[in-house]
Formats: structure tokens, sequence, C-alpha cells
């Protein structure tokens, strides 16, 4: 106890004045921005969010986040040449060195948002290898081709909007008439594709609906289904017009969740007594598959719920991805998988125990872009890295 403090009571003492043990040399200090400085003026994002990673809260964490994703964006293994004939899978860099094989999902909410351009930036520039939305993930993408979604406000009152035919997505409004126009835009791609699938199985036996592997095949799965699409809308603005270029696979194993989903029960009468099949299964291997053949697995994760278990569980086909970065608002204690950690998919074997992960507790529309900006899109060279 110090001199000043020797005649308070010693319960005082103890209970105030504790003292503290030695701080150990490698704590980090908070420390935040200060604007006075010149090098503080009109930032950079990668200086922005390296200056935020001593701030504490979700501000470190999104320090985090980027460092993260730089790990996976940076990481190199072994060169195609050095490798057996059965070890040549996975994900490969312009220069032949094995690199890591990075799944980014997100839900419906984000493509309906601004955030679709920052996601069809990623995907036009090949920086994903495979992606997992949502339905409204995939036709609010294809939608937003044929007519715009507006910003209004979350105070809205839903009679009304139903009233004008004008529907609410939190503070977006999409009027009615761009799911109208969405049907006249669907319905021949889906009359198609019944006739090529019906002459593939009179030429091949019904036989070839039950071995369903051939990627060029019109025996379709949610995946072939989403490539055909982004093929057909033929637009540079759309991430599914990206990854069909890219041949970035676009899982969804929820497809008939939405519009998609109506629109395909409505062909079920129109093409009646014939029907459209769609395989999930073929595409549960397929994206189990690409998790285990991946030499290093990094997940990215904008929302909760199926987009974010669809992804880990791929991942623990591999005993768990190296890398995770998950951004969503979701709570921990209603048990529910949107709101859990990195840690409790350690437990399932989704996430290594020695990767490296963390969660962003803030809404994506604001984040994700200072990631991008500080990440994929800063221009800065990565250092290869081996470990």
């Amino acid at each position: 106890m110090s001199k000043a403090n020797e005649k308070l009571p010693d319960l005082l003492a103890d209970a105030v004045l504790k003292e503290s043990v030695p701080v150990p040399d490698d704590f980090v200090k908070i420390h935040g921005i200060d604007y006075s400085k010149p090098e503080s003026t009109d930032m950079k994002a990668s200086d922005l969010i390296e200056a935020m990673k001593t701030m504490g809260f979700q501000a470190s964490s999104l320090g985090q986040a980027c460092e993260i994703i730089n790990n996976m964006r940076s990481w190199r293994g072994r060169h195609i040449d050095e490798l057996e004939d059965h070890e040549k899978k996975g994900s490969f860099d312009d220069e032949g060195y094995q690199k890591t094989t990075i799944f980014m999902g997100y839900t419906s909410n984000l493509i309906s948002s601004g955030l679709r351009e920052t996601l069809a930036y990623l995907v036009k520039n090949k920086m994903v290898d495979a992606v997992v939305a949502s339905a409204g993930g995939v036709e609010e993408d294809l939608i937003k081709c044929l007519a715009p979604t507006y910003l209004g406000k979350f105070s809205l009152k839903g009679a009304s909007l139903r009233d004008q035919g004008l529907n609410r997505i939190g503070n977006l409004l999409v009027p009615n008439d761009n799911y109208c126009k969405f049907e006249e835009w669907i319905v021949p791609i889906l009359d198609k594709m019944l006739e090529e699938q019906d002459e593939y199985v009179a030429k091949n036996g019904a036989d070839c609906l039950e071995a369903n592997q051939d990627v060029n095949s019109p025996i379709w799965t949610p995946s072939k289904m989403i490539d055909r699409l982004g093929k057909e809308i033929n637009d540079e603005s759309s991430v599914l017009y990206w990854a069909h270029k890219n041949k970035i696979p676009v899982f969804c194993p929820s497809i008939t969740d939405g519009s998609i989903g109506d629109m395909l029960f409505f062909h079920t009468f129109k093409a009646s007594p014939k029907q459209l099949r769609v395989d999930i299964v073929a595409d549960i291997r397929k994206i189990n598959s690409i998790s285990m053949e991946a030499s290093r697995a990094g997940m990215i994760i904008l929302g909760g719920g199926l987009i974010k278990h669809h992804i880990a569980n791929a991942c623990l086909m591999r005993n768990g991805a190296d890398y995770a970065v998950y951004i969503n608002t979701g709570q921990e204690f209603d048990g529910s998988d949107a709101g859990a950690r990195p840690d409790e998919a350690v437990s399932w074997g989704k996430i290594k125990a020695e990767a490296k992960s963390v969660k962003v507790y803030a809404d994506a529309t604001i984040v994700f872009p200072l990631v991008v900006a500080a990440t994929f899109a800063s221009g800065k060279k990565l250092e290869r890295t081996s470990d």
C-alpha cells in the first residue's frame, strides 16, 4: 500500500485500491485516431482500419477481420508442378500455386441493398471461389437488372404500402411490378430448361436422373439453374452474370424459398403433366467436394441462418475452415446458429481449433464496404505467406 493510503481502513484499501499485477509487455494499449495530425486527414480505408485496430470493441474486431481476410488472400502452398496427379485439386493462383479456397455467403437483404455492387466486384474479379446465397439473394440480383429498388423508410405502414403495391425490405421499397417483370423474364427460360431436360432424359433414359454428376447435363441442380440464369440475364451489373462468366458456383439449397419458388410452382401448372426437376443432392456433393479438395479454406459470411451454416457444414467435411470472418448482428443467447460465435463452430469441427477467426457484431452494409476497400480493393500487393 502506498504511504498516501496508509491511514485508510484495510477493507477500503482492499476493495477500492487493490494493486494490479504487472502488465505484460505484449499488451496492446488502447489508442484512437488523432484527427489533428496531417496523416489523419482524408485517410485511405486501409489506414483507417489499421488505426481502428487499437480502439477496442467492434472497431478492433473489424481490424482483425481485415487482417484475417488478408491472411486468406496471401497464403500460398506448393506449385502445381510439385504435386502428384491426385493432389492437383483445389484452388490455384495465376502462377500455379495453391491458394485458399474462399467461400462467401450472403443473405438476400444484402443483395436488395447497395451492397450488391460490392459483392459483384468480388465475383467479377475472381476474388472468391464459391458463393452461397439465399433464394432472395439469387432472384433480387436478377430483378435489379429488370427494374430498380428504391429507398424508403422503416416507419412506412405495411397496410398503406400493400394498397400501393409496394413491398418493404427494411427501409427499401420494391414495387410489385418488379416481380411481374421477373415472371415475364424467367418463365420462357424455365420452358426452355424443361425442354432440354426432357430431350436429355429421352436420349439417355430415366436412369440419368439418378446419377446426376455431369456438370454439363440439363438435369438441373440449384447451382446449374443459377448459372443458367446468370447467363441469360447477360447484364454486367449482376453478381450471377459474373459468377457464370468466371465459372464460380453459386449454391442455394433454399432455391424455392422466394419468388423463384413461386415461379417454379406456377410452372408446374403451366407445364403439367411435365415438371422441371431440380436435384439438391448433386449440389451438396458439389459444395462438399470443393471443401474437401481445398488446400486451405476460408469463410466470409455476411448475415446468418442457412447461408452461414451451409458453408460451415461444408467445411466440416475437411475437418474445419482455416479462416473465418462473420459479420452479423445476431446474438447467441437464444442458441441460434445465426448468432453463434466462431468458437461454437470449432466445437462441431466446422472451424479448426487453430484457425484465425472473428465475429464482427455489425450491420454488413456499414462495415463490409470498409472491409473490401481495405483488403480486396486496396491495390496493395500482398506478400505470399506459407503459414
